[in-house]
């Protein structure tokens, strides 16, 4: 099993040290259910939705939980809106954890699981986050961030979750579509 604070050591953003410990322990739930083993979390793509791309579930991970971070710290000092800090970085380091069920290894690299097919991960990971005995907040986070919240209401911290992820997924998509540079 990873030591999940060396992969995310945003873990130390949350303040509340029980809330960073569950965190921790969805992930190893999700690691065991997923049948990953040793270091998979250093390959398991974050996407099989962009062609080649190096970025990895984790790197991913941190990129989103860094972007939700900074947006937080602006919006309290400049515009005096207080998020809940705890919440939206659980959330963040959680939102993407359902790909441990989503996807599987095979011979060629990944592809989506029959646990994928059945349900995506915000829905998978919000079932790991409820048995967890996470905030409802947060797993209302972690359900909503994709497509499958289209519709539904969003806390500001799933509003600011949401657009995070997009803005990684769609500059990391953009990128690896782009013509090569001369």
């Amino acid at each position: 099993m990873p030591d999940w604070r060396a992969t995310y050591p945003e873990l130390e953003w949350i303040a509340d040290r029980s809330l960073a410990d569950k965190v921790a322990a969805v992930w190893d739930e999700a690691y065991r259910r997923g049948g990953w083993s040793g270091d998979d979390i250093d390959r398991i793509p974050f996407t099989l939705l962009v062609g080649e791309t190096s970025v990895t579930l984790a790197a991913h991970t941190r990129l989103v939980t860094g972007i939700c971070r900074s947006v937080a710290e602006t919006m309290r000092k400049a515009g005096s809106i207080a998020l809940d800090n705890d919440i939206l970085i659980a959330g963040a380091l959680l939102h993407d954890v359902g790909k441990l069920l989503e996807y599987k290894r095979v011979a060629a690299g990944f592809q989506v699981s029959r646990s994928g097919k059945l349900l995506r991960h915000p829905l998978s990971g919000m079932g790991l986050a409820m048995k967890g005995d996470l905030p409802e907040d947060v797993y209302h986070i972690i359900a909503v961030h994709s497509r499958e919240g289209e519709g539904s209401y969003r806390s500001p911290e799933a509003i600011v979750l949401h657009h995070a992820d997009f803005i990684a997924f769609e500059t990391i998509k953009a990128m690896a579509a782009a013509p090569p540079m001369k």
